[in-house]
């Protein structure tokens, strides 16, 4: 039984632990084979060997290290002496594989700093293995070939810096990270990145209105054949702001108590009413009540939800032309110019009739939040190097142990 303390270390030999390698000597005995690392040939003599104590997972509160005989390699090919790959040894010739993705796992869940507290260690070593877990998980999904995608913008930091992120909504994993802002040139770099042949496989382009985005869509050898179809979400956020500048307008234009009523329900005003709590809908109740335009522009908002709905772009142009029929002689010009908005990329909108019964747009969304859960445990993250694979492993399954016996390559039976 294994004892310890968490400041505590355990030292396998050979002998005591799963790794049983054989004594080393100028000849291999036995058909044991030693792999050279830099160029993978197999060699049946080394140069000489060294002990090293490399560190594997933890048992319980104690840390265990195996204690291994690494040999070099003299290689005819370069010319030097080499170091012999393992396959269980991480990239960090110190640790075991599976002990490093053990700390990729933690890195996910908790801060570098917390984890290397945790598992006594320096901080720029967690990170060098939670970049190596990382590399893995890329490196085990392939490449991309996606059919549906999403894009989006997510701001790295103050400033107004931008990043345009693209992922693919069949998969529901981001793609691609990176561009300078959101302009044109950033998303150039994506289908440049994709590449002509993987470009005209896309399908459907889902993004915000941005017309940006658009015009690098359509441009030839980009993915001019995709069906363009703009996320709602966004959609319903200008709603909203249309009628926020509503209650500011009324906000401005009453004096004295009127005044203060109306500024303290704003964000009971732009919730939905089932979600609002029963004091909620008491005060909501009364604020429309007092207030005429405040209630058609919220009658108005509520009233746009069924576009969603439809399966046929005839029934939802039909339904639109209805509801921007309803303005007339409102007054209420916030919403006319989001009218003016819908109208200008109807296209783009009129095809969630047809396309949203394949995949999820809120997808979309729910990734820009994910980068802001990234950044936020993080306390902000230093380089953009260490975000990029992050925000790319955020939704990709993860990696086990995967216990691999510490042997080295012996000859096939014959």
């Amino acid at each position: 039984m294994l004892t310890g303390s968490p400041a505590s270390d355990l030292s396998l030999s050979p002998e005591e632990s799963s790794a049983t390698p054989r004594p080393a000597s100028s000849v291999s005995n036995g058909g044991e084979k030693t792999l050279f690392g830099a160029c993978g040939t197999i060699h049946r003599t080394f140069y000489d060997h060294k002990v090293r104590f490399v560190r594997d997972l933890p048992c319980g509160d104690t840390r265990v290290y195996l204690e291994i005989p690494i040999r070099r390699v003299p290689c005819k090919r370069f010319g030097k002496v080499k170091r012999e790959s393992l396959e269980f040894i991480s990239d960090n010739p110190f640790y075991t594989k599976r002990f490093s993705y053990f700390v990729g796992r933690r890195c996910r869940a908790s801060s570098i700093r917390d984890v290397a507290k945790e598992a006594y260690m320096d901080w720029h070593t967690v990170k060098e293995l939670e970049k190596q877990y990382m590399r893995e998980r890329l490196g085990r999904t392939g490449t991309p070939g996606p059919k549906i995608i999403g894009i989006d913008e997510v701001s790295i930091r103050k400033g107004h810096t931008y990043r345009i992120v693209v992922s693919d909504l069949i998969r529901e994993r981001p793609i691609w990270f990176g561009g300078t802002d959101r302009s044109e040139a950033s998303m150039d770099a994506f289908c440049k990145w994709l590449g002509p042949k993987k470009s005209k496989g896309i399908e459907v382009a889902v993004m915000e209105m941005w017309k940006p985005f658009l015009k690098s869509t359509k441009k030839k050898g980009h993915a001019p054949q995709a069906a363009v179809l703009f996320d709602k979400f966004h959609a319903i956020r200008h709603l909203g702001e249309a009628l926020d500048k509503v209650r500011r307008s009324e906000y401005h234009r009453l004096s004295g108590k009127d005044k203060a009523f109306v500024k303290g329900p704003r964000y009971t005003l732009l919730s939905r009413w089932e979600n609002l709590s029963l004091p909620g809908r008491r005060s909501l109740k009364k604020l429309l009540s007092a207030n005429k335009r405040l209630q058609t522009a919220y009658l108005l908002q509520g009233s746009f939800d069924p576009l969603w709905g439809y399966r046929r772009e005839g029934w939802a142009r039909r339904f639109f032309d209805s509801w921007k029929e309803s303005l007339k002689w409102q007054r209420l010009e916030p919403f006319e110019k989001f009218a003016a908005i819908v109208e200008r990329n109807w296209s783009g909108i009129a095809a969630h009739c047809e396309a949203e019964e394949k995949f999820s747009p809120g997808f979309v969304e729910g990734v820009n939040t994910k980068i802001r859960v990234i950044q936020r445990r993080a306390y902000g993250l230093r380089d953009e190097e260490s975000l990029r694979p992050k925000v790319l492993t955020c939704m990709l399954p993860e990696i086990g142990n995967g216990h691999i016996p510490p042997t080295r390559f012996r000859d096939e039976p014959h």
